[in-house]
């Protein structure tokens, strides 16, 4: 029985670590972690020294109807998704 006591102490020291040290690398690549019961995402984000976006993600483009022009610092960069469960399918009859 004390062989499960030290056991359980390291392990909820180390869950804590694990955590910090995984936003530090997230945060240091410039990626958001997105998790739900179904996926786990990882998206880039702007690079804030960027010198054309300035850390914005993009800019507008002029005219009457304005678009945004993404920047090359992030969506040149993969992001990763991960599927867990499949998505459960659309019902046939209506709700009511």
């Amino acid at each position: 029985m004390t062989g499960h006591r030290p056991r359980a102490a390291l392990l909820a020291a180390a869950v804590p670590l694990a955590a910090a040290v995984t936003a530090a690398a997230l945060r240091a690549a410039r990626l958001e972690l997105y998790v739900d019961r179904y996926r786990l995402e990882l998206t880039p984000l702007p690079r804030p020294d960027c010198p054309d976006c300035h850390g914005e993600g993009g800019w507008w483009t002029g005219g009457p109807d304005p678009d945004m022009e993404a920047c090359g610092c992030w969506t040149d960069r993969r992001g990763l998704r991960l599927p867990f469960l499949p998505r459960p399918a659309g019902w046939d009859e209506p709700p009511f």
